[in-house]
């Protein structure tokens, strides 16, 4: 066997790569209409960087970064996510000093986790989402919920399950690890390793755990609920009446912690079971926090986020039939007659490819029946023939493909018979 793909990865050709441009285009024109700018951070940062932002209790930090030396011996990391590298990028480049706050970016490109493979999750992956930066305000967590949420029903989802709860402040924080920490005491030896370390290094930790034993035992831990202030009971009682008068469903789930740990105050989950019945679990999700950026070696300055897997998306629409996974249509396909003719057929397929159209030409020496076989496999609106005669003089043959109207047209009215066509057509 040759050389194949590294487990976990995987090729995105034909009507597929079709089918992540448009669910990245949707995402990104939503992102512009709530008024945020794109930024590009590379693949590649410095270890420390998601140690100190994303936290060493989570699991993408212990188990699952892409981590080496390279040939300077400095420990470099393949993003295993995003949000951290946005804040070193927010303060390396000083921006927020520069800027009318909330600062609000997206940002889409691929993510590496080395974690099991399995139902629109790979170890390399794609991810698309925002941060919003630099201002406290509850509407600011509000609006970026309202923008994933958005980005849900313009792709199509319609039965989404916003799961949402709060993680207070710090020192709500503080208080419910300590009856954590008293809950697990007499339990955490009879509970995963995982779980082990989780105890000691963040037992907020330990309520994300998969572990079905482990589960019913934090079934009966204590509930954030019961620590939060009165602050921060306020400020997420704003969030869900917003929601609420905004028509955003959602759901108050009081077990929902999300798996880094800079995250304070609310944090939420989008969640959809497709046509077919595969539940894809958290298809994205974010939250509010508070000390990031200082963390990063910046300013005091809150933020909020989402992300949303990109593979994820794409497999639940097509599983809803959103998404067509075939080739898009041409608008034209150039038909040469003979090797002599196909200088000049790439010329008309570039000047119609400047107008705009979708254009594609034959680069064999075939029969003409056989080009027409191609036209109609690419879906072609338009025929496009030239040969010696047309050569000769400054002409094409144009055909329809749906009406087979059949006319000579001018290289010089080509553009405009073309733009006729095709906006009858609707196109």
């Amino acid at each position: 066997m040759g050389i194949i793909n590294v487990k976990g990865t995987h090729d995105i050709i034909g009507g597929e790569a079709e089918n992540y441009s448009y669910v990245e285009n949707v995402m990104s024109q939503i992102a512009s209409f709530f008024a945020f700018k794109q930024v590009r951070p590379p693949v590649l940062e410095h270890s420390e960087l998601f140690v100190r932002g994303v936290g060493e209790s989570s699991d993408v930090v212990r188990k699952e970064m892409y981590t080496f030396d390279d040939k300077g011996g400095r420990s470099l990391t393949l993003r295993p996510e995003f949000t951290a590298g946005i804040m070193r990028l927010i303060v390396q480049n000083k921006l927020l000093p520069i800027s009318e706050l909330p600062l609000k970016l997206y940002y889409c490109g691929p993510v590496f986790r080395y974690e099991r493979p399995q139902l629109g999750r790979y170890r390399q992956f794609n991810q698309f989402g925002v941060e919003s930066v630099g201002h406290a305000s509850p509407y600011a967590d509000v609006e970026v919920i309202s923008l994933a949420y958005t980005i849900l029903q313009s792709l199509g989802l319609q039965n989404v399950t916003i799961k949402i709860n709060t993680l207070g402040d710090e020192a709500s924080r503080d208080a419910y690890r300590a009856a954590l920490k008293d809950f697990f005491k007499d339990k955490v030896e009879n509970m995963c390793e995982d779980c082990k370390m989780r105890y000691q290094i963040n037992p907020l930790r330990i309520l994300d755990c998969k572990v079905p034993s482990d589960q019913e035992i934090v079934k009966d831990a204590p509930k954030m609920s019961a620590y939060i202030s009165e602050a921060s009971q306020k400020r997420f009682s704003q969030v869900l009446e917003s929601l609420k008068a905004m028509d955003i469903p959602y759901e108050v789930d009081d077990t929902l912690v999300r798996g880094l740990d800079y995250y304070s105050e609310t944090v939420f989950e989008f969640h959809y079971v497709s046509n077919k019945g595969n539940d894809y679990g958290a298809i994205g999700a974010g939250g509010h926090y508070d000390k990031l950026v200082h963390e990063i070696g910046g300013p005091d300055a809150p933020g909020v986020g989402f992300s949303f897997g990109v593979e994820r998306l794409v497999s639940v629409l097509c599983d809803d039939g959103l998404l067509e996974q075939a080739d898009l249509p041409l608008d034209a396909y150039v038909m040469p007659l003979g090797i002599e003719s196909q200088k000049n057929a790439l010329m008309v397929a570039n000047e119609l490819r400047v107008l705009g159209y979708r254009v594609d030409m034959c680069y064999d020496d075939v029969k003409l029946s056989n080009m027409f076989k191609r036209a109609e496999k690419k879906q072609a609106k338009l025929a496009i023939i030239i040969g010696e005669e047309e050569i000769k003089n400054e002409a094409v043959v144009l055909k329809n493909m749906e009406t087979k109207e059949q006319i000579t047209v001018s290289l010089e009215d080509l553009g405009n018979k073309v733009d006729e066509i095709l906006m009858e057509k609707g196109e």
